[in-house]
């Protein structure tokens, strides 16, 4: 099967914006809403948020996801497929949405240290798999 006819037997996720490309003040995900975390020295290079109601067992946290592109709506839901996977030491993972040809600034903000490549969305979905949060039409 090639990997455009397996996606499309997967259902799109469902990921909320913590915080929006280019702003300092981060919010996290608890429980049913947002609450502000923190004002971190650097604006994000990215959206970033999770996917309620999953764990990743790496930060005993929900799954990290990111939206690559246009800046989004803090408290902002985003239903999609993810196109990749931000791998990195130690299992802390984040799924990807939107091209990966935006990614750059996304891999410059981990340190060497950790490890940061891209995975394509079949080796996303293998992750997620594993998480058993693969969701099929």
């Amino acid at each position: 099967m090639r990997p455009s006819e397996s996606q499309t037997l997967l259902s799109p996720l469902l990921g909320i914006v913590e915080w929006r490309l280019g702003e300092r003040e981060r919010y996290i995900w608890r429980g049913e809403s947002l609450i502000f975390y923190r004002t971190e020295p650097l604006p994000a290079p990215v959206n970033y948020g999770c996917l309620p109601g999953t764990f990743n067992p790496a930060d005993a946290a929900e799954i990290d996801a990111v939206w690559l592109g246009a800046a989004r709506g803090l408290r902002e839901w985003v239903r999609d497929l993810p196109s990749g996977l931000l791998h990195l030491k130690g299992g802390d993972h984040k799924l990807i949405f939107g091209s990966l040809e935006l990614a750059g600034p996304l891999l410059d903000w981990f340190p060497p240290e950790r490890g940061a490549r891209l995975l394509d969305a079949a080796q996303a979905w293998a992750w997620l798999a594993q998480l058993g949060v693969a969701p099929t039409a």
